[in-house]
């Protein structure tokens, strides 16, 4: 009669509860699980906050607190915070707890974290420290690309975009920035080729509307990071390199 009458009540009361997410003790798992959940709500910040609580609460020593460092760098780039994620990159980058492309891949935020904060010759510095670990990361050549062409180094620019799209010659991003180069050097045409393709390669997405953006604008959007973003005006990109001349009467 009780288990009859205990089971009415559950059916009364409706399903358990799920249970949370991740738990709610203070560790370093579960901080890690709590930035896990924030980044994949696009809450940066908060992820950041929480992989650099687990590192806090991770042990000196221990590889793991240099890759909660690492992560919370990655966080606070996403979330357009580069001083803090130089902090904490370099924090990681300190300690032996990232190894080979662990390693390499921090390198590569470090440079993302310069080149945010204008300091363009550190994050020079970082992108040749990285290729010693991933040299196969198109994506370190994309950004080296991209970074050259601030850096008014266009024979660099072109190497390293080469290498990019002979790592990834499908990639709308990689395809964006290879037209941003070619529009660099003054190959206009072979600039709007690369856009074409990257429209075509992203119908949907940041890269193919950034590329469709610039097929139809002088003034070219400038990518450095994962994320195709503009840059605003007064480099002198997009200026017409070849005006014509006027004709004789």
């Amino acid at each position: 009669m009780i288990l009859i009458y205990a089971a009415a009540l559950a059916a009364q009361a409706g399903p358990p509860a799920p249970p949370p997410a991740c738990p709610t003790v203070l560790t370093p798992a579960a901080q890690a699980c709590r930035a896990i959940e924030a980044d994949k709500a696009g809450r940066f910040a908060e992820a950041a906050e929480a992989f650099e609580s687990a590192a806090d609460l991770t042990p000196a020593g221990d590889p793991a607190k240099d890759r909660a460092l690492a992560a919370a760098g990655n966080m606070w780039i996403a979330a357009g915070e580069p001083g803090k994620a130089a902090v904490a990159l370099d924090k990681a980058l300190a300690g032996t707890g990232l190894q080979a492309e662990q390693h390499g891949l921090a390198l590569l935020d470090r440079a993302r974290a310069a080149e945010a904060q204008n300091d363009l010759k550190t994050a020079r510095a970082k992108v040749g420290e990285a290729a010693k670990t991933i040299s196969e990361d198109p994506f370190l050549w994309y950004f080296s690309a991209a970074l050259a062409v601030r850096e008014e180094d266009i024979p660099t620019a072109k190497v390293s975009i080469n290498r990019a799209l002979a790592m990834a010659p499908d990639s709308a991003e990689v395809l964006f920035e290879a037209g941003h180069v070619a529009e660099a050097a003054g190959e206009e045409a072979q600039a709007r080729d690369y856009w074409t393709k990257a429209a075509k390669a992203d119908p949907k997405g940041a890269a193919g509307r950034a590329a469709r953006e610039a097929l139809a604008m002088s003034d070219v959007p400038l990518t450095v990071t994962n994320q195709v973003a503009t840059r605003p005006d007064g480099d002198g990109e997009g200026q017409d390199k070849n005006p014509e001349e006027p004709q004789p009467n």
